[in-house]
């Protein structure tokens, strides 16, 4: 796996601090960082999400991922996942996650709670690279909804 990272800058000039991902699978992945008032040229315009976001978010990602998969290689008939991430962060460099929170809400027909259960954990024990790596420096819960669809 492969990915080259460069800066942008803001709006096409060497300021600011934007940055556009290449990814290995061909696909790019626009960041910036959040405005500094005191030093404009250091900070971004708020124009992507910022570089901690998206690891946040592909954490996300690769756990929904998980739990989806697990529950259709289970026979289990599954409609609909998401997962709201909540973090907090170390207050000094390296501002770390400390804490990540995982809310997921599944959806289908007939989903036995011990299913999703299963499958939210057998992810952050077993599969789920990001959150497993995460783990090192955030203490990580998780919680689920159920819905019937």
């Amino acid at each position: 796996m492969e990915c080259t990272v460069s800066w942008t800058g803001a709006l096409g000039t060497r300021s600011g601090m934007g940055f556009v991902a290449e990814t290995g699978s061909g696909h790019t992945i626009v960041m910036d960082g959040a405005p500094d008032a005191v030093k404009p040229e250091n900070g971004g315009q708020n124009l992507a999400p910022r570089p901690m976001e998206t690891v946040l978010a592909g954490t996300g990602g690769c756990t929904a991922y998980d739990v989806v998969l697990i529950l259709k290689r289970g026979r289990h008939n599954v409609q609909g996942c998401s997962v709201k991430l909540t973090s907090e962060r170390a207050e000094v460099d390296p501002k770390v996650f400390t804490k990540i929170h995982m809310h997921f809400t599944v959806s289908g027909k007939n989903l036995p709670a011990a299913a999703v259960e299963r499958a939210i954990a057998m992810s952050h024990e077993k599969y789920c690279s990001a959150s497993i790596m995460l783990a090192k420096t955030a203490e990580i819960t998780t919680s689920f909804d159920l819905v019937e669809a």
